[in-house]
């Protein structure tokens, strides 16, 4: 963990465009990158492996300390649903195979964080990821999807910092 905050992988999974961002937590969070994985037009396992393997590399390289991910949201067809969740779980098993910690926030609570409004639209999201990171241009809306889910962690884990200093300092009171 650095001075400032933990460093953290938020991953947007998707079977075919799957977002990711590596931020630094704290104050006032620092961007490290901010992209996506390109999945191939192959059979699906592949991609799944690709997923994997991808996410171990940008693991390997930027030595996160938690990974944050967005929960699956389930609307009208199942089996892009199963899909999402599958590609969820190759994400949470490249963290998990190195012994991070996995967070899991629904998409309601990570717009919440980052725009204010939990049914905000992907603009916002993407413009709220840009004035917060200092971000030049706008990410791609994969890529924003996954800086908000690094960003929603990176506040949730402020504020429970703050409650167990409260907590403790009222403690000693």
């Amino acid at each position: 963990m650095n001075s400032a905050g933990p460093r953290i992988l938020g991953v947007d999974p998707g079977s075919t465009i799957t977002g990711f961002a590596i931020i630094d937590g704290g104050a006032k969070p620092t961007a490290q990158r901010v992209d996506c994985i390109r999945l191939p037009s192959a059979d699906f396992p592949t991609r799944l492996g690709v997923i994997f393997e991808r996410l171990s590399a940008i693991i390997a390289e930027f030595a996160p300390d938690e990974l944050a991910i967005e929960d699956v949201f389930v609307a009208r067809n199942a089996a892009s649903a199963l899909k999402l969740g599958q590609a969820r779980g190759a994400a949470i098993c490249a963290g998990a195979s190195v012994g991070m910690h996995v967070a899991e926030y629904s998409p309601t609570q990570i717009k919440q964080a980052v725009v204010g409004r939990g049914h905000a639209q992907k603009q916002q999201v993407q413009h709220m990821v840009s004035l917060l990171l200092g971000l030049t241009t706008p990410p791609q809306a994969d890529a924003a999807d996954a800086a908000a889910v690094a960003l929603c962690h990176a506040h949730h884990a402020q504020t429970e910092a703050r409650s167990v200093y409260a907590h403790v300092a009222a403690g000693r009171a």
